[in-house]
């Protein structure tokens, strides 16, 4: 999340701050470009952090769950996975929120949402979905041993992918395999690098980005 909306954050969560302008709010965080601060306002409504209720801008952090009167789940989506070379880090760090309809989400305890970015995974098979650039990958948090064949959020040396499972007892190693139409080699990973190595979850589901053509 970017600093200034960090700094926004914060300034809400102890003042009403639909009550001040965008050069007020500039001028207690440290920001003197108003557009700055209305850009960032506006993100942090897209995400989910900030709604307006009752006329008052109020911050909504760390929920998760069903919204109260309605069908809706709100999912937190903790930052992207790179599908080919691992090269984005998976710091849980809290970007917005999805808002998905109960009677699309396949399990709602447990899970959150990651990114996918790159194009390793547009041959994986999620229910009949692939993974491509732009989706929403929906991981189960509460399956951190993963089966053969199972495709995981896999974490080495703090950097995020998403990659099929396979044990090879006879060898003695872990293989993380890519999915694509392209040819990306496997992840090989030593039996004394095992204990690195880290199951973010299983990805139970994905979320296609829309289409409209």
């Amino acid at each position: 999340m970017h600093i200034i909306q960090q700094k926004i954050l914060k300034l809400a969560e102890k003042q009403n701050i639909d009550q001040m302008s965008l050069h007020e709010i500039g001028r207690i965080i440290g920001e003197e470009h108003p557009q700055k601060i209305k850009h960032h306002l506006g993100q942090l409504r897209k995400k989910g952090f900030i709604e307006t209720i009752g006329g008052k801008e109020v911050v909504r952090k760390n929920i998760r769950g069903a919204i109260k009167g309605t069908d809706f789940f709100t999912v937190p989506i903790l930052g992207s996975a790179n599908c080919g070379e691992a090269t984005i880090f998976a710091e849980e760090n809290l970007e917005g929120y999805l808002k998905i309809s109960a009677k699309l989400l396949k399990k709602k305890k447990g899970i959150f949402a990651i990114k996918a970015e790159g194009s390793s995974m547009n041959r994986a098979d999620i229910e009949r979905k692939t993974i491509e650039d732009g989706d929403y990958v929906i991981i189960d948090s509460e399956q951190k041993k993963p089966k053969n064949g199972d495709y995981v959020l896999s974490i080495i040396d703090d950097v995020a992918n998403i990659k099929r499972y396979f044990e090879d007892k006879k060898n003695k190693q872990i293989v993380l395999l890519s999915e694509s139409r392209a040819n990306f080699p496997p992840v090989y990973i030593h039996p004394r690098e095992i204990p690195k190595y880290l199951i973010g979850g299983k990805v139970i589901q994905v979320i296609k980005k829309p289409k409209f053509k």
